[in-house]
């Protein structure tokens, strides 16, 4: 199974015509353009209206500290003002966002009734980082076997409450019932990408419910957004990220944590001020072909979700931003001790995972 997935990884390649999705979603997107056209008025979404549905379908009302609002508002102005969303765009983005608010309340909540979650410690985890597409992903894998690593799986990134193992089968068939329905959305998608609740998750999820995070970024086209986060100062987001990894440990410890987002090169500093002893592994591979796999990925993620997708942008947006990310992070890692960061080729992690 694993080699099967080493294959999907490393060696599929995606054509323009394959980025497209399914007959069925087309057909059911052109019916929402159809509707548009009949000038049938659209009420817009509002952070303030997402919110407040949010506190009634929960039935709470404490978000915990930071302020989130400036970020959600901006991310829903960007989404519908830039993204072009189709029909089943629209859906997702309502859906996620509920999703991501209803999630933060229950969290609060467990914190709350469960007041070990806030002493959880996390000790010297292990950053993985490098350009996306060059291995991240599969030495993360690798690295999930070993009994002593923990890893954030899809299934606790998406259901994290309540923080112990009370229905977890269930929780478990939700998450796979949604990475199925991505599945069908954009088939090519687990061809570069492999998607599973079961399987380790990258950790910018954990950074989700500040509404700080470039996950957006990979599912919409949202440059004011995108210009907007990158100036802010992440620690907000940082902070959310350890409070998550609290609340995965309360529910199964862990000796080392084993965490992996490229993002995290563009923040060294501010990641080193929430996890002062954090380890890193970097990954290298030739840039030309990260840089075309990473523009396939989200061009296919976008194409669910707006009909209007340039792959052509995706990849020249996608040389520049990881092209400046790069060079932030080589300067910084140059002020780590030598011994708090490793290298590890794009061959070499391939060829240890067919070993």
């Amino acid at each position: 199974m694993l080699i099967n997935s080493v294959n999907r990884m490393t060696t599929s390649t995606t054509t323009l015509e394959q980025t497209r999705p399914l007959l069925p979603v087309r057909l059911l997107n052109r019916w929402g353009a159809l509707l548009e056209k009949t000038r049938i008025q659209r009420t817009p979404l509002l952070a303030v209206n997402l919110i407040e549905t949010a506190k009634r379908r929960c039935d709470l009302d404490d978000f915990g500290g930071g302020d989130f609002f400036e970020a959600i508002s901006r991310l829903l102005e960007s989404c519908q003002r830039e993204s072009r969303l189709n029909l089943i765009g629209r859906i997702a983005l309502r859906s996620d966002l509920l999703h991501t608010l209803c999630s933060r309340l229950m969290m609060e909540r467990d914190r709350q009734l469960y007041r070990g979650i806030a002493q959880e410690e996390i000790r010297e985890p292990l950053f993985i980082v490098g350009l996306p597409r060059s291995g991240t992903t599969l030495l993360h894998t690798l690295l999930a076997a070993d009994p002593e690593h923990r890893v954030p799986l899809t299934w606790e990134v998406m259901t994290p409450s309540p923080p112990t193992g009370d229905n977890e089968r269930r929780r478990i068939q939700r998450a796979t019932q949604r990475c199925n329905c991505l599945n069908w959305l954009a088939p090519t998608f687990r061809h570069v990408h492999a998607v599973g609740a079961e399987l380790p998750q990258e950790c910018v999820g954990l950074m989700t419910p500040s509404f700080m995070s470039d996950q957006f970024d990979t599912m919409y086209y949202v440059p004011s957004y995108r210009a907007w986060f990158f100036r802010q100062d992440l620690l907000p987001a940082y902070e959310y990220h350890r409070r998550f990894l609290q609340h995965l440990q309360f529910r199964r410890g862990a000796r080392r944590w084993i965490l992996k987002a490229p993002t995290h090169m563009s923040a060294l500093p501010t990641l080193l001020s929430v996890y002062p002893d954090a380890l890193f592994v970097q990954t290298h591979r030739a840039p030309l072909e990260a840089m075309a796999s990473v523009s396939s990925l989200i061009t296919i993620l976008r194409r669910v979700f707006s009909d209007a997708v340039d792959p052509f942008m995706v990849c020249r947006d996608a040389i520049q931003y990881w092209s400046q990310t790069l060079d932030t992070f080589l300067q910084e890692r140059d002020r780590l001790p030598r011994k708090r960061i490793c290298d590890l080729d794009f061959l070499e992690i391939r060829l240890a995972a067919l070993t």
